[in-house]
């Protein structure tokens, strides 16, 4: 009977322990994670400029080849190559005695021609009255008229040579027919220029003003003329045109629209648009590349963000906003132009609502975030 009763108790003991250590081997209730944390920015209401921007290459206002228009040895070069010339300066010298010799030949076969003329003018005069005497034959004065006529004739085609000797002496002066910037010869002094063909010595560009030339696509140039039908055809008065150069800085002086093509290139696609900048310090020279801001509207009370809020997916945009209980709510947007660093939102939002700037890879639709304001600079952490 004592031995029974001992069995049980040690039973119970050891059923007891076996619970306390079942007990003691489950596992603690875990504390959910906080939520994430993103920085979001308000969207804003104000009236935005919209640009349209282009990139393009300058060219000089005006290019002019310089040539050798005659044949003949180049003597000298007079010029600083890469400095600035005016019209009317000489920039080469040719060697002139082979034309003065032309010139001195052609003199002497005006002079023969023309005492031929006289010679003729008076054979005419003296048979004039001895025909009306039956002294010489009609036949005769006929002649010397004849004669007279090819001397005049001649002595024409003779002056028409000295007057081309002179302009080919004139000639050897190269001079440039522009003020401008003179670029690098392509022709050393001693060689042999202007044989068979017009031998191309350098180039002369008109810098101050100075050509911007850009191409506007075909869908731009379609958004613009359906906006503003009255424009079309009519000379152009846009100004205000802002270049900003490859560095990064923007040009000093604005510019205007100074031409458009009549026809839009069939291998491009675009229009070809010519932007006319003042140059006064000669900054810009031609080739150079940059881009050029075009205001052609002001957008009132247009809605935007930040672009780093936008999120495009196969051209389509959304952005996540936060609802005020902190819930995200990811939606779909219809963009409009990009303004600096910001971009115009067309559809989808609302004044005042708060978009997601940082913190887009942590978020999915409906979940609950904490919410710090954006800065510029500002970048979350991704521990959060």
């Amino acid at each position: 009977m004592h031995i029974t009763s001992a069995r049980v108790l040690a039973m119970a003991l050891t059923a007891t322990a076996a619970a306390g250590a079942a007990t003691c081997r489950r596992p603690a209730a875990t504390t959910a994670p906080p939520p994430p944390e993103v920085y979001v920015a308000a969207v804003v209401q104000k009236d935005v400029p919209e640009y349209l921007e282009l990139v393009g290459q300058t060219d000089g206002y005006q290019d002019v080849d310089i040539r050798a228009r005659v044949e003949g040895f180049l003597e000298t070069m007079q010029f600083r190559e890469g400095s600035f010339v005016r019209a009317g300066d000489v920039l080469y010298q040719i060697d002139r005695k082979p034309l003065e010799a032309a010139l001195d030949q052609a003199v002497a076969d005006k002079s023969t021609a023309e005492a031929r003329l006289t010679k003729t003018t008076n054979d005419v005069a003296r048979y004039a009255p001895l025909v009306a005497k039956q002294a010489v034959s009609r036949q005769e004065l006929d002649d010397a008229k004849s004669a007279q006529q090819a001397s005049r004739s001649q002595v024409e085609a003779a002056t028409a040579v000295v007057a081309n000797a002179k302009l080919n002496l004139g000639y050897t002066r190269v001079v440039s027919p522009i003020s401008g910037l003179v670029g690098t010869t392509q022709v050393k002094p001693g060689n042999l220029v202007g044989k068979n063909e017009p031998t191309l010595l350098t180039t002369v560009s008109q810098v101050d003003p100075i050509l911007f030339r850009v191409g506007v696509t075909e869908a731009e140039f379609l958004r613009i003329a359906k906006r503003y039908p009255e424009r079309i055809g009519k000379p152009t008065r846009a100004a205000g045109v802002e270049l900003v150069l490859s560095d990064g800085t923007t040009h000093p002086y604005t510019g205007r629209v100074y031409a458009i093509d009549r026809a839009v290139n069939a291998t491009t696609g675009t229009l070809g648009v010519q932007l006319e900048f003042p140059n006064p310090a000669f900054v810009l020279r031609p080739g150079q590349y940059g881009r050029a801001r075009v205001l052609i509207d002001m957008k009132r009370g247009a809605l935007i963000v930040p672009q780093r809020s936008v999120q495009e997916l196969q051209n389509l945009y959304s952005v996540a906003v936060v609802t005020p209980d902190h819930k995200v709510s990811f939606r779909n947007v219809k963009v409009g132009p990009r303004v600096d660093t910001r971009w115009v939102i067309d559809e989808g939002l609302k004044p005042g609502e708060q978009v997601v700037v940082e913190g887009l890879q942590f978020i999915r639709d409906g979940m609950t975030v904490r919410t710090r304001p954006f800065a510029s600079g500002a970048v979350p952490d991704a521990a959060n």
